[in-house]
C-alpha cells in the first residue's frame, strides 16, 4: 500500500499503499493475473487494492486482507483490517476520495520494488528522487496461500528529502 496509503491517511483516511500508478487510475493496460506467483501479479494486486479502497469494494478487500492484517502508520499506530474495511465502505458511491487520491499521486511520484521469497512478497514504494534505499514510503507484505496472494502487514514511514 507508502506511498499514498498513509500519507493520505494522515489527512484524508486510510488508503492502502500503491505503486507508481498515476496512470493506473484510468488504466487501459492489459490485465495481469493477480493469482500468479510473480512480481507483476503482486503489483497488479496492490493497484487493485487501492481501487477497492477508493470505490468501497469491501467484499474484495475482505478476501485480500487476512484476519490478522495490520497497517502501521508513520506515527506507530496500528490500524486493523476492520478499520480499513469501515473506511473503504465510507467511500462507496462517492468520487470525492478518488479526486483526493488523484491529486496526491500527481504531486508524489512513486516507484515500486518487489521481492518474492518462497510464498512471501514484499512490495515497497519509494520516492524516485531519493531512491529505493532512502526514500521508502511504505511496504506491504503478502503471503501466497491457496493459489492467491493475501495482505498480512503494511508499514509506512515519513520520507524527508
Amino acid at each position: 500500500m507508502y506511498n499514498i496509503r498513509h500519507s493520505l491517511a494522515a489527512g484524508l483516511t486510510l488508503l492502502v499503499g500503491v505503486s507508481s500508478i498515476g496512470a493506473s487510475l484510468a488504466s487501459d493496460h492489459k490485465p495481469v493475473d493477480e493469482t500468479a506467483h510473480t512480481s507483476a501479479a503482486v503489483i497488479a494486486l496492490d493497484e487493485h487494492w487501492m481501487q477497492a479502497e477508493i470505490n468501497g469494494n469491501t467484499e474484495w478487500l475482505s478476501q485480500l486482507l487476512l484476519p490478522e492484517y495490520r497497517s502501521v502508520g508513520a506515527d506507530g499506530v496500528a490500524t486493523s483490517r476492520a478499520t480499513i474495511l469501515a473506511h473503504a465502505a465510507e467511500h462507496r458511491g462517492s468520487d470525492k476520495f478518488k479526486h483526493k487520491v488523484e491529486a496526491w499521486l500527481k504531486t508524489h511520484p512513486t516507484k515500486t520494488t518487489v521481492v518474492i521469497h518462497g510464498d512471501v512478497a514484499i512490495v515497497s514504494f519509494y520516492d524516485p528522487r531519493l531512491g529505493a534505499q532512502k526514500g521508502v514510503h511504505s511496504s506491504d507484505i503478502f503471503v501466497y496461500e491457496d493459489g492467491h496472494w493475501h495482505a498480512l502487514y503494511s508499514q509506512h514511514s515519513e520520507v524527508n528529502g
